[in-house]
């Protein structure tokens, strides 16, 4: 892999404004969730920089999306993770939890299935997070079915890019198939897992995947102690 710098595709350039005229239903939304995460993130970081991660999401997922319903939510969900991300890089977490991050490229399949695995088998004891080099606008939904059928409920994770500080702060880094555009940065333990790509296969084709995957994740948390 090519050493590419861990850049930030949500990172708004200047004063944090929005990426677009907001309708009052997403500002009234947006102004929700920094009141929800100022509450959270108090003792950790300032009005700025809460106000520049959520907006920053927000206008990341605004410049792809086609249903836009959903982008306060969104934006307040990925804002929440990469502060969480920050705290962790910065020091201000007392007991960080062991971080795994999957990476593949349209974080829709094989990241989605492999971060559903984690959580469900790490039951709170380390953290996951997915993204991808170019994300796609939905999950895919023989993904979803897959993990639906051993009782892991995926429908509510969204594709997403990666950021600087959630790349700083993963203690593994997971990449299946995102080639030379993966990042690669001192300190995180690699591993490069060599998976078939669910996209445009039927569930049939899926669950094998489906199943290597959840092997080797059984094998990372035992070797992760978890």
């Amino acid at each position: 892999m090519s050493q590419p710098e861990a850049s930030d595709p949500t990172e708004s350039s200047a004063t944090p404004t929005p990426y677009r005229l907001l309708s009052l239903d997403h500002q009234t939304a947006l102004d929700n969730a920094e009141f929800r995460l100022r509450e959270e993130f108090a003792t950790m970081f300032d009005q700025e920089t809460i106000h520049r991660f959520l907006y920053g999401s927000y206008e990341g997922f605004a410049a792809r999306a086609t249903v836009t319903i959903y982008l306060p939510l969104l934006a307040e969900r990925f804002g929440r993770q990469r502060l969480q991300a920050l705290a962790k890089v910065e020091g201000k977490v007392p007991q960080p939890r062991p971080t795994v991050l999957f990476l593949c490229t349209h974080n829709a399949g094989r990241s989605q299935i492999a971060l559903g695995y984690f959580t469900h088998l790490a039951k709170g004891r380390a953290v996951a997070w997915s993204g991808g080099s170019d994300p796609s606008g939905a999950l895919n939904p023989a993904a979803i079915e897959s993990m639906a059928e051993i009782g892991i409920d995926i429908a509510d994770e969204y594709p997403k890019p990666w950021t600087d500080e959630i790349i700083r702060a993963a203690d593994v880094i997971v990449t299946m198939g995102c080639g030379d555009t993966c990042p690669l940065v001192p300190g995180p333990r690699y591993e490069d897992w060599i998976i078939e790509d669910p996209a445009g296969l039927d569930i049939e084709q899926v669950r094998p995947i489906r199943d290597d995957i959840g092997s080797r994740i059984e094998k990372l948390l035992a070797e992760l102690g978890v």
